[in-house]
């Protein structure tokens, strides 16, 4: 059984730390938030003491791998400092907002063998992964053209956006590491965005809508849609042209039941709205890939690298978009 104890009580701490209490082959020890009523109500739904501090976490030997679902600022020196205590890591996207500092980060673990995985859940979508492995057993060929879209229903709290690290590195970072996931290194970004929603959001000078496209060294092409609002419920779809056809994952429903009448043809429920219910599954087979690989000491993926890549290329999406140019990367 592997001891697991989540750093972060906000919205996505509370949902890591319900998933890590009913996994079958991990348990939760502990909790931590600096917002200590935060962490005091979760630890009372699961059943756990709070920890009063990093240090109590890090030092206790049932721990055996932690979960990090703080603030961004946070996670380089929450990573060290676990990588140090000899404890597994598993954190949320992304490693920080700053290159240089996550680069600082690795170079400080990378001779302690570090067992880090970064939380790019929609990896471990069924949809997505299906796409990955028909991708890779030849079904369409060459991949040439692979299109993501990635639109939220409703832009989240202003307080979040603040200090969210803007949409490249809080949104459009999901659907870069999917780039490079479905097709492989990506060599150029070029980007632009507007902010065509809320005149709050641009008056924290972020923005709500882009468009990316990159070019991978295969030679494929990825176009990302993005955008803060969707009318009709949380647009997750991707699709995949190439030399032999085409394959594409849509989106999901309540159900997969039509109607057809004569008022309606092919009538289908909503699309679900927040991103909890569409990647509730993919979400528990992180955790799964996670413990499977500190049980066994198998390769963590994805890893600090993949991290660092998508990282890279928000930074690239942004120096895109100011200066209008095609970034090319080394």
């Amino acid at each position: 059984m592997i001891g697991m104890a989540v750093l972060g009580c906000g919205r996505i701490g509370r949902m890591h730390a319900r998933n890590v209490a009913r996994h079958s082959e991990a348990r939760l020890v502990t909790v931590f938030d600096v917002n200590t009523e935060a962490a005091g109500g979760v630890a009372a739904d699961l059943g756990v003491e709070p920890a009063s501090s990093i240090q109590e976490v890090l030092t206790n030997p049932e721990v055996h791998g932690v979960l990090i679902a703080s603030s961004t600022d946070t996670h380089v020196a929450l990573i060290a400092a676990a990588v140090g205590a000899g404890k597994a890591v598993l954190c949320e996207k992304p490693i920080d907002l700053d290159v240089g500092r996550a680069q600082a980060c690795w170079q400080e673990i990378a001779s302690r063998s570090p067992r880090v995985m970064i939380g790019f859940n929609r990896r471990f979508d069924a949809s997505f992964r299906a796409l990955k492995q028909r991708i890779e057993a030849g079904e369409i060929g060459k991949p040439e053209l692979l299109v993501i879209t990635n639109r939220d229903p409703e832009p989240p709290a202003a307080e979040f956006l603040r200090h969210s690290g803007g949409m490249f590195h809080d949104f459009t970072i999901h659907d870069l590491d999917m780039a490079r996931y479905l097709v492989g290194k990506i060599v150029e970004v070029q980007a632009c965005g507007a902010n065509l929603i809320d005149p709050a959001i641009g008056a924290i000078g972020d923005i709500d809508t882009c468009a990316v496209t990159l070019r991978a060294k295969s030679g494929a092409l990825v176009q990302i849609a993005n955008s803060r609002r969707c009318v009709y419920g949380y647009d997750q779809r991707i699709e995949v042209f190439g030399e032999g056809g085409m394959l594409r994952a849509e989106n999901l429903r309540q159900t997969a039941v039509e109607s057809w009448s004569d008022r309606h043809t092919a009538a289908q429920d909503v699309l679900l709205r927040f991103f909890f219910d569409r990647y509730r599954e993919a979400y528990v087979a992180e955790l799964d890939a996670f413990v499977s690989a500190v049980a066994t000491g198998s390769r963590m993926s994805p890893d600090f690298a993949d991290g660092m890549a998508a990282l890279v290329l928000a930074r690239a999406a942004g120096c895109s978009m100011a200066s209008g140019r095609t970034e090319k990367l080394p």
